[in-house]
């Protein structure tokens, strides 16, 4: 049975008129965990998308940069995020239990903002609404502030990124300091280590787009620092 099969189950009991808590409660556990981590990002994206009715192209691309979705399960994915638009539950609702499911785990809880994200930006834009929305579920789930305006400035082509916030070093770090940082989130971006923190296989796309963006920011503090040194001869 693939994972799509299963989450149009899980979300079909949900729009049966079954509890958030009790559809759950039955994924607290691998690999069903991984099944509530999509979930989470198709539910709350699909509260987010502003298209009514059917799942407009700009999403579809947007889902399979963040899910890896074989020829034979798009079928059933669409189905999946019809579902998921259909049910009338807040947001808020979403938000606050899949907090409780993944609490102790607050990098599960970047990746799952990091799929948000994604979706936000599917027709090339962001909007106010979205960043009320993507901000509002971040408090919930317990990312700062500043937390939350780094992984806006990996996604939003206007904002400001940190390279230093991106590692999440400090900008007077030593040149150790900041490559072991790096090479720590780097290690972090392993598959291995996404499927212990709950993320489906299909969603190694974030990963790899993190990647990219951590490595940019190690590159830009040693093309600056290289720069300074150059200067201060």
């Amino acid at each position: 049975m693939s994972i799509w099969t299963r989450i149009s189950e899980a979300i079909a009991a949900l729009a049966r008129g079954d509890s958030l808590a009790t559809v759950f409660d039955g994924l607290r556990t691998p690999p069903e965990r991984s099944v509530a981590f999509t979930i989470a990002v198709i539910a709350l994206g699909a509260k987010m998308a502003k298209a009514d009715g059917q799942v407009t192209r700009d999403e579809v691309t947007a889902f399979r940069e963040v899910f890896r979705i074989a020829d034979r399960d798009e079928a059933e994915a669409a189905k999946v995020f019809d579902l998921a638009r259909q049910d009338v539950a807040g947001y808020d609702l979403y938000a606050r239990r899949i907090a409780k499911m993944f609490g102790e785990r607050s990098d599960t809880l970047c990746d799952l903002m990091e799929g948000l994200f994604h979706i936000a930006m599917a027709d090339g834009g962001y909007h106010p609404a979205e960043d009320e929305f993507l901000l509002d579920v971040a408090k919930i789930f317990g990312i700062d502030e500043a937390r939350f305006r780094n992984l806006r400035a990996r996604f939003v082509p206007d904002a400001t990124a940190d390279p230093y916030a991106i590692l999440g070093i400090d900008p007077g770090a030593n040149y150790e300091e900041a490559r072991s940082a790096w090479k720590a989130a780097v290690r972090e971006c392993h598959p291995d280590r996404l499927a212990a923190r709950g993320l489906p296989e299909e969603a190694i796309g974030m990963a790899e787009k993190r990647l990219v963006s951590l490595n940019r920011a190690w590159e830009e503090i040693t093309a600056s620092r290289r720069h300074a040194g150059a200067s201060a001869v």
